[in-house]
């Protein structure tokens, strides 16, 4: 397998790229948060990468991040999610915002990814809530805390990016019920 590829940037056709590595150039799909996050062309580039073998096709998918890398993999054991579909969701989604959205069981918000309807956006709550969890929310708090205050949020009627930006600005050492104090205070702007 290709699991990294360094070289230099030659080609931009969003959401292809091309790089070159000694002479060898590789057309990598790349989701648009990672099309971003490229330099110039002619600039060095190093992307963390998974190749896909179909049989009529090898397509290389590159990922400025590990974490996306590790989601695209996640996202296509979904049955019904291939290759393009885990691409298309990583576009419009961070890892961050999937992994909240599968937490909060936030159906509406996965089903804006493209390719993405309703049974299927079920499915992969029903699949990967236990392999995102936590993912959206600071790592050095307990998840289940974390999680508490964010299904606290959301049941008062915030969504799910309000509730989680709130989150964030939290201490990570507080009690739910202290949390969800703080959260609340930084939601009504004091």
């Amino acid at each position: 397998m290709i699991g990294r590829i360094t070289g230099t940037l030659i080609e931009k056709n969003p959401p292809t790229i091309c790089v070159d590595v000694n002479g060898i150039g590789y057309e990598i799909d790349v989701p648009m948060s990672t099309m971003y996050d490229l330099p110039e062309l002619g600039a060095k580039v190093s992307l963390h990468t998974h190749l896909s073998i179909r049989e009529d096709a090898h397509v290389l998918y590159g990922f400025a991040k590990a974490s996306e890398r590790s989601a695209f993999k996640t996202l296509i054991k979904v049955s019904g999610i291939g290759p393009k579909t885990a691409l298309g969701i990583l576009s419009g989604l961070s890892v961050d915002d999937l992994a909240a959205a599968i937490q909060a069981q936030d159906v509406a918000l996965l089903t804006r990814a493209p390719g993405i309807g309703k049974k299927t956006a079920e499915r992969m709550i029903l699949e990967l809530r236990d392999k995102f969890q936590g993912d959206a929310i600071s790592s050095t708090a307990p998840t289940s805390d974390r999680s508490d205050i964010l299904n606290a949020l959301l049941a008062l009627g915030y969504n799910n990016t309000e509730a989680n930006k709130a989150i964030k600005k939290v201490a990570a050492d507080v009690s739910v019920s202290e949390g969800i104090r703080l959260a609340l205070q930084v939601l009504s702007g004091r």
